[in-house]
């Protein structure tokens, strides 16, 4: 397996906290990469339901097996031993001795902000980024077989279809999260909910037109939608918040994790089938806000990603807080630089002048061709450069 970027950050949150944890969607890596770092550390599957009993019913003797650290996978399957955690560290606070994986962030970050806060540093492991695709051997080289196959490691590792894997993931994933966090009662109205929420990948996201199409009310597709955030398949990206005199929309972006979970979901067959997709230029604009929200988890940073659409049609597809500056990013699929590519990010940097004290803005434009520009009004960066950029 390859070696991935948020290592670094896990073995230095280790010298600093006595729990770290891991969280992120199934099937990203979290095991393999925690067993990675943390190689002197027993490691304990809390799926297995002999062990899971085992810590439900004698919490305090199963813990007392690790004195020397512990890697206690999936910890979401028994919440009651964050507490008891909680109490050893509070006795015995040396670092890195503990170190918990999750995939429901929901119920897992609630249970730690219960259980161990300040106790613990919480880090994210998303499919890997472009950076860390290209370390497989097989790594898809064109931009539509990047974004058709998306970055789960089983498919680049072992070479699996996509489609067939992402099938069998989506099953698993319907018939066993979904039913543990939310008890769906549908899977079937749940399945499709999904569908059409693939079709407004990075689209301005409207609840209740959403639930009308599903076939479902406004509070159900609410927290269907919380149901995607909780296992990591969706993250949304606000509305910039900024007082600008024009009229803002206030209505956010929701972006899926995985390219190619969305052209599974989409019926997408192929990538010469995408090259010609109505939504290709969505599909790509999700996987550039992917990227950037994937280049800051991994490093342990916050991913403060938004999006700005005025009224008036002033329009910008992402915007970064990057420190003491703002990155303005556009997503364009097609392969040759048009002239109005940076068109909204010089007129979003001309309203943020007016905004006393406001930021510098960066402005950046990732597109499907090959040639990187740095020109007056902003940088131009080919899809395939994506992981060479700070964000």
């Amino acid at each position: 397996m390859i070696a991935r970027t948020i290592e670094e950050p896990l073995r230095e949150a280790a010298t600093l906290y006595p729990v770290v944890t891991l969280t992120g969607p199934r099937q990203s890596g979290k095991t393999t990469t925690c067993r990675r770092v943390f190689q002197h550390h027993a490691y304990v599957s809390l799926e297995a339901p002999d062990v899971r009993s085992f810590a439900i019913d004698d919490p305090r003797g199963f813990l007392r097996q690790f004195p020397a650290g512990v890697i206690l996978d999936e910890v979401q399957n028994t919440p009651d031993l964050l507490s008891y955690i909680q109490g050893i560290v509070d006795e015995d606070p040396e670092p890195g001795r503990f170190v918990l994986t999750g995939s429901q962030h929901f119920a897992l970050s609630g249970q730690i902000a219960q259980s161990l806060a300040g106790r613990t540093a919480v880090l994210h492991l998303l499919p890997p980024s472009r950076e860390e695709v290209l370390r497989f051997d097989h790594a898809p080289t064109t931009l539509w077989e990047t974004l058709f196959h998306g970055a789960y490691p089983r498919i680049l590792d072992r070479g699996i279809p996509p489609r067939r894997w992402l099938a069998d993931y989506m099953a698993t994933y319907v018939e066993r999260d979904v039913r543990q966090v939310l008890q769906v009662g549908d899977l079937a109205a749940f399945t499709n909910f999904v569908r059409l929420a693939a079709g407004r990948s990075s689209a301005e996201l409207n609840l209740s037109l959403l639930g009308a199409d599903a076939g479902v009310s406004h509070n159900t597709a609410k927290a269907w939608l919380s149901v995607l955030e909780t296992s990591f398949l969706v993250f949304r990206a606000p509305a910039f918040h900024v007082n600008f005199r024009k009229r803002r929309v206030k209505a956010p972006k929701v972006h899926f994790v995985d390219s190619g979970l969305v052209c599974y979901l989409l019926g997408i067959e192929s990538p010469a089938q995408l090259v010609t997709h109505p939504l290709r230029g969505a599909v790509f604009e999700s996987w550039v806000a992917s990227e950037i929200y994937k280049a800051r988890l991994h490093r342990g940073l916050e991913a403060r990603i938004s999006h700005l659409r005025l009224t008036r049609g002033l329009e910008v597809d992402l915007i970064v807080e990057a420190g003491p500056r703002l990155i303005a990013v556009e997503a364009k699929s097609g392969a040759t630089a048009g002239g109005g590519f940076f068109k909204h990010l010089g007129a979003f940097a001309e309203e943020m002048k007016t905004q006393p004290g406001a930021p510098g803005v960066t402005r950046r434009v990732v597109y499907g061709g090959d040639e990187a520009q740095l020109r007056s009004a902003g940088e131009l960066i080919p899809w395939a450069q994506i992981q060479s950029v700070d964000w």
